[in-house]
């Protein structure tokens, strides 16, 4: 698992982290009961405090991304599709309020974006 870090980013390291994390599982390149790091090894690797690095893991735990096992390590958690499927709802909404934004301050009308979904998802981009 490669996590490549941006202080110039705007987002907390810990977020980073997570959402690295996150994208690892969504696309399988971390599977389920795989061993994760531990914290210490990546806070070493990514040269930041470990503090930061166990937020990111609380917070993944909390959400049921991972699991962590006392004295063996952190885990990830058995898929939950439901889960996955709720946080992918929230990306797009995010994306779908920019998207919104935008077509606003450029006076661009709801059926032009409309046509614009329709014509991308005929293509299947």
């Amino acid at each position: 698992m490669n996590i490549i870090l941006s202080n110039s980013s705007g987002i907390p390291i810990f977020e980073q982290i997570e959402k690295a994390i996150k994208e690892a599982i969504f696309s399988n390149e971390l599977k389920e009961e795989e061993m994760l790091p531990s914290v210490r090894n990546l806070a070493n690797e990514l040269k930041i405090s470990f503090l930061t690095v166990k937020r990111a893991y609380d917070e993944l735990e909390q959400a049921g991304f991972i699991k962590t096992v006392q004295g063996k390590g952190s885990f990830v958690a058995p898929k939950n599709l439901e889960l996955i499927k709720e946080e992918k709802l929230k990306e797009i909404q995010d994306h779908i309020e920019k998207i919104y934004k935008i077509s606003k301050i450029a006076d661009i009308s709801e059926d032009e974006v409309k046509e614009l979904f329709k014509m991308i998802f005929e293509e299947e981009i």
